[in-house]
């Protein structure tokens, strides 16, 4: 396979992941992301900020959720449940361990 063909097929299945999370399975929270795969939206629109910037290209954090998740992050979260006390609890030992293990 050739470069550009990889590159291709790794761009549509990000796109496809990204179509999973936000139209196939909205339901299933960041917290619960996080806290099974230790990444979640988040990760996601963080991960596409940082590659933009290994390529010279600024983006911010707010930019880079709004490209991902379609909209701004603020009217996303108000279409959704807030997570309660212990998928919190639950959550922060996985941002712990997930997370700022490597920092």
């Amino acid at each position: 396979m050739d470069e550009q063909t990889r590159i291709e097929i790794e761009a549509a299945a990000f796109r496809r992941l990204r179509q999973h999370l936000m139209q196939d399975r909205p339901d299933v929270q960041n917290i619960d992301l996080m806290t099974l795969a230790g990444f979640c939206r988040n990760c996601l629109s963080r991960w596409y900020q940082e590659a933009a910037a290994e390529r010279g290209i600024d983006i911010g954090k707010a930019e880079a959720r709004e490209i991902y998740y379609g909209m701004p992050y603020d009217a996303w979260t108000a279409q959704h449940v807030p997570a309660d006390d212990a998928k919190k609890a639950a959550f922060d030992a996985a941002f712990r361990e997930n997370v700022l293990k490597d920092k």
